[in-house]
């Protein structure tokens, strides 16, 4: 205990907690119950994202109360707050999804803002939906103070007529209703059970990706990231992130001692080994931009290029998050990677200890077929694909997870906007062999590079899912499969190549080769783009008019300030 109260002398808190001067900023503490001692002791911020929009945040707020015991028993001060978050499964399909890719910068913003203007000394971050990860874990870089990421854990599967189901049933039962291949009766039935508790969607979509990553960047405890959200022993896990950051200040670790190259290499291989969502290649160079480390999608796919793909997940797979947790969780999958030479096992972590420390007593469990054996993989090449080409000379991504046709070739059918593809995909006003181009909606164009899970899953629910091909420079969804290309840069809105596309240009899309192209000239190209002329924003006040000033292309992460490399001042040693 004198120890950690000793730390106060070279720590942020004793700003307001020191000296004779500091008697106002006290009284404040006093008036909330706190001790002498206690307001002597490290402030450890426990931040969450909990709110009532959607199942993946409801049980955050538990879990926050947990964290606060383990910091107490630790000799800590705990000081809860809450952040926003907005869930991708309820602003799917309509103008709400512009504020998801934003909430991951006000997320960071506002963590960084709350822990900044309180002088806390350390964060532990709950999580539950899919920005709402990136965004604490690059609250935690940009910071630097010693933080441990929690995920908030994912939802159990539901059951419809005897099968188990997730979410992305339900959005591709839409496109089978639309076409006349399911009742009223049994879309209202399977909406009624897919979503059986609280928790983050299932399958290995963005948000379980996320939490994958946690544990392989080292920012989470090992297993931390499997347990789902109505299992008992999340508390435990909470509690022992709280004991475990006193810890961490003590020995002086922080996320940028965690948070390295290597280290970013070993989260890209996670995702590839798991298939999961292409949004990774957007938020890992994201964080590395936190650190000022450069990290762009193209080195998140050189990196999926040589990594095998072994979690049998879906929506690709057959299993979801629990299946994988239950069978030896994060840890097992992270295990053969590293004995097969795919990590990099002399990563530090939140628990004082590598990588491979922390991996040594895992034994492989040979009676599962969740994860495979890294030599003898599902596919040889990572479960995501990067791709370039004079269509996308930013580059662009693919999740072949799942995918047998790893080729397109194809017209273009160009639509402006989400909204104009889904009305087309439900009217059936499309072909066999098209391929379908959405733009107008990256990081500045949307504003916000909204996701297309519902014109994804109106496709599959139809059976066109693997006829036809879809790119954009937009987002989807981790629940999306099939041959949708996303993250195609440079966007249409700065004038990108796929805004200068016409009905008809022949496309081609190559997975196994990475490449993406028009067969266009390089004249051609340049004469439309000497007559291309931008597009108004729908966007002239609010946030998102803000968002669309500051925003950077997704090769970079669509971040929106400078980054580490540019700081002057580190908050943690002020």
């Amino acid at each position: 205990m004198d120890a950690k109260t000793n730390l106060k002398a070279k720590l942020p808190s004793r700003h307001v907690t020191e000296g004779p001067e500091r008697a106002p900023h006290r009284s404040y503490y006093y008036a909330m119950g706190l001790t002498t001692a206690q307001i002597h002791q490290p402030f450890v911020g426990v931040a969450s994202c909990w709110n009532e929009a959607a199942p993946c945040n409801i049980a955050l707020m538990r879990q926050a109360q947990a964290v606060k015991k383990g910091v107490a028993a630790g000799g800590g001060t705990p000081r809860e707050f809450c952040t926003i978050t907005v869930t991708d499964g309820i602003a799917m399909g309509h103008a709400g999804m512009r504020a998801s890719l934003p909430s991951r910068e006000v997320i960071a913003d506002s963590v960084e803002l709350t822990m900044r203007g309180h002088c806390y000394d350390a964060l532990v971050g709950i999580a539950g939906c899919d920005k709402s990860l990136p965004g604490m874990m690059m609250a935690m870089v940009r910071l630097n103070v010693p933080s441990i990421f929690i995920y908030g854990g994912s939802i159990l599967p539901g059951t419809f007529k005897g099968k188990p189901v997730t979410i992305q049933d339900v959005f591709e039962a839409v496109g089978k209703h639309s076409v006349g291949q399911m009742s009223d009766e049994d879309l209202h039935g399977l909406e009624q059970v897919a979503c059986p508790s609280a928790g983050a969607c299932g399958a290995q979509f963005t948000a379980n990706t996320m939490a994958t990553v946690s544990e392989a960047i080292g920012l989470a405890l090992p297993y931390s990231a499997g347990a789902p959200a109505p299992y008992e022993m999340r508390d435990a896990f909470c509690m022992t992130a709280g004991e475990q950051i006193m810890d961490l200040i003590l020995a002086g670790i922080r996320p940028r001692d965690i948070v390295t190259r290597k280290a970013l290499e070993n989260a890209a291989a996670v995702v590839a080994a798991s298939g999961g969502s292409t949004n990774a290649a957007l938020h890992l160079p994201a964080i590395a931009h936190e650190c000022g480390i450069e990290f762009t999608l193209f080195d998140v796919a050189e990196v999926f290029k040589k990594t095998p793909y072994i979690a049998d997940l879906k929506p690709g797979g057959r299993y979801v998050a629990k299946d994988l947790f239950e069978v030896g969780g994060v840890p097992l999958l992270m295990k053969t990677l590293l004995d097969a030479g795919f990590l990099h096992g002399d990563c530090m972590t939140v628990t004082g200890r590598t990588i491979a420390e922390n991996l040594k007593g895992v034994k492989w469990n040979d009676d599962q077929d969740v994860v495979r054996p890294a030599t003898k993989p599902l596919l040889a090449t990572g479960g995501v694909v990067g791709l370039k080409g004079n269509l996308a000379p930013d580059g662009a991504i693919v999740k072949v997870a799942g995918m047998h046709n790893l080729k397109f070739t194809g017209p273009a059918r160009c639509f402006d906007g989400e909204e104009a593809c889904f009305e087309a995909v439900k009217k059936k006003q499309y072909k066999e062999g098209d391929v379908l181009v959405i733009r107008y909606e990256g990081p500045r164009g949307g504003p916000g590079m909204r996701e297309m899970l519902s014109t994804t899953a109106a496709l599959y629910g139809q059976g066109m899912g693997d006829k036809v091909a879809l790119i954009t420079d937009g987002r989807f969804s981790g629940a999306t499969r099939g041959f949708c290309v996303g993250h195609v840069g440079p966007e249409a809105a700065v004038g990108g190549p796929i805004g200068l596309l016409r009905d008809g240009d022949i496309i081609e899309l190559d997975a196994d080769n990475g490449i993406l192209t028009v067969k266009l000239s390089d004249d051609e190209l340049n004469k439309r783009k000497a007559d291309w002329k931008p597009r108004a924003s729908e966007s002239g006040s609010g946030y998102l008019w803000k968002y669309a000033q500051q925003v950077g292309p997704a090769l970079h992460g669509a971040v929106t300030h400078p980054g580490g490399a540019a700081e002057k001042t580190s908050y943690a040693d002020q």
